[in-house]
Formats: C-alpha cells, structure tokens, sequence
C-alpha cells in the first residue's frame, strides 16, 4: 500500500469514529433532555403532593418525602453519569479534531 492509500485508509476511520461519537453524543444529549423533563416532572409532582399532604399525618408524610428524595437522588445520579460522558466524548471529539 502506498503512503497516500494509507492515509486515505486512516482519514476514512478516522471520519467513522467522528461520525460514531457525534451520533454517540447526540443521543445523549437527547437522553439528558429527556432526564431533565423527567426530573422537573418529579419536582412539580413533590410539590403538588406537598400541597395536597398539607395536615396529614407527618409519619406518612415523611415516609412519602423519603421516596421522593430518593427519586430526586437517583435522577441527580444519572444526569451527573450522562454530563460525564458528554463531557467526556466532546474531549476526545476535541482530540481528534486537534
């Protein structure tokens, strides 16, 4: 094979990894989104119960609450885990564009 053959090899696996990463992006991106719908819906829904549990007895409000946190913690969680790899996939885009 010649120089340029291989380059010409290299540039075009090189392109199907960009192409690879940005469709790998994008969709996290749209997964973000969507964890984002998700997590406001869970807050709106807290304080539409908030409202509602108002004078109810606090033992079941508390056991209600702790669910809800823990909703909230694991959505926080999963948004942290798609950043990341977003974050981590714009870095290798930015290296192989450099």
């Amino acid at each position: 094979m010649t120089d340029s053959t291989l380059m010409t090899a290299d540039l075009d696996l090189l392109a199907e990894r960009v192409e690879r990463a940005a469709a790998l992006v994008n969709q996290l991106r749209e997964e973000n989104r969507a964890l984002i719908r998700e997590r406001d819906d869970v807050s709106r829904r807290l304080d539409e119960v908030r409202e509602r549990l108002q004078g109810q007895d606090a033992t079941t409000l508390m056991t209600e609450l702790q669910q809800l946190r823990k909703e909230q913690k694991e959505w926080h969680g999963e948004r942290r885990d798609v950043a990341t790899r977003i974050e981590s996939l714009v870095k290798k885009l930015e290296r192989l564009e450099g």
